[in-house]
């Protein structure tokens, strides 16, 4: 435990509750909208830096070191391409997701495919998003266990508060710019200790090369093209299909905002995606034989680098954490109002009646994350499974909504539930440990997509949703 690293953390911790603070007051958030959407007033650079904060939580700074520091570099670059790939992909989807400006992925599956399509949809995305908030509760309880004399435990208790606490506060609005702050302070952190830990403790490339295990510089690091793919497509299908994503781009201040904040967004994982595979891979050099989940918090030690430059990397990660959390906690909310309890009521729930209950979803969701946390081995575990579950029942199905007009919605609703029960008893059964579920869970789902679609009749165009359909698909 080191004072300094405390008074850090205390710093950021003080920041962070006096931006929530300030956004919670009534002016600020006084409807469902300003929660969820921020009223649509987020300039670009703002956007990028909560598209960013958002995507780069635990599990790049814990799940990815992890798998980084077992694999070598070039593999962890692989794992990181599905982020890049799915932001490129974002781009050109960017005006077209700002004009629609739904608060959920399931209401735009129904103007499509139907109520029953939003309700199968709103509660797979609930399971998976609950399951992205509990792994940041763990690896922000484990960086406070760090720095202070609390357990992991007591460390994930105290975390899980503020989290939900920002997330209470001032909804998108908070959330938009303490991750915009805390992405900075991320960023900074990363770069320096690279530098550091490159010039000083590892002197040098070539140092780092030679140190390395050979397997680990090979382009797979020993897994087979299988396996890689396996770890690619999770975090692809999940940003091509991730409602945060969706919901943020909606906030924007007008769709060219949008589309500029993605190329933000890219610059911005390039900077910290970087760092994070260099010091994932060094640390294998550093200290063979760690727990890799362990790989970059670790070099926070007095062993590795200054006191001042561990604590703000700890600091760092926990911010990364912090803002990965209440994103999904918040956007989970807007599936309890619009697609759970607006569902329920069959009517139109007010503005204010949005922001209460939004605000007890939050509390709700936040109770069952740190359940749930309990019952998965390591970070990396529930990273995938959560990614895997979300990118192979609703991405697919988003993407038909947009795209595809034979596609119907007793062939969507099917394939949504065959692929999430396909993943769930892939991991139940353990299998997973040698090839990852969405191997398996995503075709199978594609195949039913399809299949059905082809078999069943499509929605009647003449329908009152064909005008909302025309626009959803782009004709």
């Amino acid at each position: 435990m080191q004072i300094t690293h405390i008074l850090i953390l205390v710093a950021y911790t003080a920041l962070m509750i006096g931006v929530g603070l300030w956004f919670s007051r009534r002016k600020s958030v006084s409807s469902g909208e300003d929660f969820l959407l921020a009223g649509r007033s987020l300039p670009a650079t703002v956007l990028a830096g909560t598209l960013l904060a958002t995507f780069v939580g635990s599990g790049s700074i814990i799940g990815a070191a992890s798998f980084i520091y077992q694999y070598g570099p070039w593999a962890g670059l692989f794992f990181f391409a599905g982020t890049f790939a799915g932001i490129i992909v974002l781009f050109f989807l960017a005006k077209r997701v700002h004009q629609l400006s739904k608060y959920t992925i399931p209401q735009l599956l129904e103007v499509r495919f139907g109520k029953p399509v939003r309700i199968i949809a709103t509660v797979i995305i609930l399971v998976a998003f609950i399951g992205i908030t509990a792994y940041q509760f763990t690896g922000a309880g484990y960086i406070i266990s760090l720095i202070t004399p609390l357990t992991p435990v007591q460390g994930t208790i105290v975390a899980a508060v503020l989290i939900t606490f920002l997330a209470l506060s001032g909804g998108l609005k908070s959330v938009a710019w303490t991750d915009f702050l805390s992405i900075f302070i991320v960023a900074v952190a990363l770069i320096a200790l690279a530098i550091y830990i490159f010039a000083v403790d590892l002197g040098g490339i070539a140092s780092y090369v030679n140190g390395m295990d050979p397997v680990k510089l090979t382009m797979t690091g020993g897994l087979s093209p299988l396996q890689l793919l396996g770890y690619f497509l999770p975090l692809f299908l999940l940003i091509l299909g991730d409602q945060n994503m969706y919901q943020r781009l909606a906030a924007a201040a007008s769709a060219n905002t949008a589309r500029t904040a993605t190329i933000f967004f890219f610059i911005g994982a390039v900077v910290v995606i970087t760092p994070i595979i260099l010091l994932a891979s060094g640390s294998s050099v550093l200290q063979p034989g760690i727990d890799p989940d362990t790989a970059i918090l670790s070099l926070a030690g007095a062993d590795f680098s200054p006191l001042a430059l561990g604590g703000l990397l700890l600091t760092g990660a926990f911010a990364l954490i912090v803002t990965t959390g209440t994103s999904y906690l918040l956007t989970c909310s807007g599936n309890i109002v619009h697609d759970l309890v607006g569902q329920i009521r069959k009517s139109v729930v007010s503005e204010r009646q949005a922001l209460v209950v939004g605000r007890v979803g939050v509390l709700g969701l936040a109770v069952l994350a740190y359940v749930m946390v309990q019952f998965f081995p390591s970070v990396l575990a529930l990273q995938i499974y959560a990614y895997t579950m979300y990118g192979v029942a609703i991405t697919p199905a988003l993407f038909a909504a947009l795209f595809w007009k034979r596609a119907t919605g007793i062939a969507v609703s099917t394939a949504m539930i065959v692929g999430g029960v396909v993943t769930i008893i892939w991991e139940v059964r353990g299998l997973s440990e040698q090839i990852n579920a969405i191997i398996v869970s995503l075709p199978i789902a594609l195949v039913v997509l399809v299949v059905l679609s082809l078999l069943t009749r499509p929605r009647d165009r003449r329908t009152e949703n064909e005008t909302a359909q025309g626009q959803i698909i782009g004709r």
